[in-house]
């Protein structure tokens, strides 16, 4: 996204100012700044909102593609989870079964998720189990805590890192670093333009045309899509190698880490002498766990017991741990409630509510879920669809103004101006020492913008030194 200076004819800046000096020299160092980012992250910014668009489309295609592994005809009722976990073991000796997610809702399968040599490190085998029948209906691998099968899983890692790892990763937390310094600077540019109506500010004008038209266009449409730009970008950026990094400090040291349930047995207690690390079946130890075993059945209704119900996973005991049964349900208000369950006696051992989480943990979990497009389901991600819609317009406009910028238009490969640089000198220090020192501070909370700026000041610079010996010569 690109707003540039005003073109001929383009009505005068409104407004006055106690300190019109200050105002006068920052409004055009934020419109350079606007212009080289909009014009060098914008690429960034556009291969994020395409992948993000196709991952906002990818639950609804995920349930029409994997119809038939997600959904049964409704039966009379249920058999019991562990002959459902069975029927998956036998389907599949040679995995072991680590999580399973039971049918929340009728026609919906039973999801038993196995470590197996079939997939990939990481990635657990997940297999499909009519919960009326104990019949297998198939399997697919199964992809992070969210369950993501292997449609979205390909598109979140295609939006986070272009599937190129670590390297790719570079992309992402460069265009959320960029992506609210973009979105922010063009709404107190788009303030700042004086408009013959108030409905002019919100919507784009009548009877314009040229880059005026575009420059309306894309103003009106980025000051209703700011808000949410912005939230993708904050949130975007706790998924961050080097922003993320800060950002953990900072909530750890606010208290505002998210809780977790603890599993862990007591040495020497009611867990039936020692884990030994091998497969359990039926009612009986699961994997890593050896003695008493109440079963998943009886874990699961002791934890219904104590409210955790609905939508839920069940983590089987291993490693000296219990059973952890927990609320998976995030759309709001989200049910995250889960207890830890002793598999010796089937007593819970700990429990932990949703509600008392930190303040900073619930606002984590909602950007993020939000940000996943499954906080309020099929709305949220169709807000997230026209989010990324508006946000390629206004990359596609920017482009736009700055072709229409260019200085001789009978030219067609020339290309738009920048906005005349040293007008940072006509400030005041009174306003640049407070801008730096802010400016600073964010570079080094957030990296990857702190060194993309100091590369843009060091091809400012050295276009300048460039344009300078070329007047010099021409002299």
């Amino acid at each position: 996204m690109s707003v540039d200076a005003p073109s001929k004819g383009t009505a005068p800046e409104s407004g006055t100012s106690t300190a019109p000096e200050a105002r006068g020299a920052l409004r055009p160092l934020l419109l350079r700044l606007h212009f080289y980012a909009g014009l060098l992250i914008a690429p960034l910014l556009l291969l994020a909102a395409v992948s993000g668009l196709l991952y906002s489309l990818s639950f609804q295609a995920e349930t029409f593609l994997y119809r038939d592994e997600l959904r049964v005809p409704v039966g009379a009722r249920s058999v019991p989870l562990s002959a459902q976990v069975d029927a998956a073991r036998a389907a599949h000796p040679e995995g072991t079964v680590t999580a399973v997610w039971p049918s929340y809702e009728d026609g919906a399968t039973t999801r038993v998720l196995m470590t197996s040599p079939t997939v990939e490190d990481g990635t657990s085998l997940a297999v499909f189990v009519d919960p009326y029948t104990a019949a297998v209906r198939g399997e697919l691998a199964s992809y992070g805590s969210s369950g993501a099968l292997p449609l979205r899983a390909w598109l979140s890692e295609f939006h986070a890192d272009l599937r190129l790892g670590e390297l790719g990763r570079h992309y992402s937390e460069l265009a959320a670093s960029w992506l609210w310094v973009v979105a922010l600077g063009g709404l107190v540019l788009w303030f700042g333009r004086r408009r013959r109506t108030k409905r002019d500010l919100f919507l784009p004008e009548r009877g314009t045309t040229g880059r005026r038209r575009t420059l309306s266009r894309h103003g009106a449409v980025g000051l209703w899509a700011v808000t949410g730009l912005v939230l993708l970008s904050a949130t975007g950026l706790t998924w961050s190698r080097y922003a993320g990094e800060n950002i953990d400090a900072v909530q750890s040291q606010l208290g505002g880490s998210t809780p977790v349930v603890s599993a862990a047995l007591a040495p020497g207690g009611g867990s039936g002498g020692g884990h030994e690390g091998h497969e359990g079946h039926g009612g009986g130890p699961a994997a890593g766990h050896a003695g008493a075993d109440v079963g998943i059945d009886n874990a699961v209704a002791a934890a219904r017991g104590y409210g955790v119900d609905g939508r839920i996973s069940v983590i089987l005991p291993a490693d000296g741990d219990g059973y952890v049964v927990k609320e998976t349900d995030t759309q709001y208000p989200v049910h995250l409630d889960s207890v830890a369950v002793d598999p010796a006696d089937g007593s819970v051992i700990d429990r932990l509510r949703f509600d008392d989480y930190p303040l900073l943990a619930k606002l984590t979990r909602y950007g993020i879920d939000g940000h996943m497009g499954v906080l309020f389901g099929l709305v949220n991600q169709l807000a997230l669809a026209a989010l990324m819609v508006a946000l390629i317009l206004l990359i596609v406009w920017g482009y736009r103004m700055w072709w229409q910028r260019r200085p001789t238009k009978e030219r067609t490969l020339s290309a738009g101006r920048p906005v005349p640089r040293g007008a940072w000198r006509k400030a005041p220090l009174t306003a640049l020492l407070p801008l730096a020192v802010v400016t600073a501070l964010v570079g080094w909370f957030v990296p990857m913008l702190g060194i993309s700026l100091l590369v843009f000041l060091a091809i400012d610079i050295a276009l300048g030194a460039v344009s300078k010996a070329r007047a010099r010569a021409r002299a």
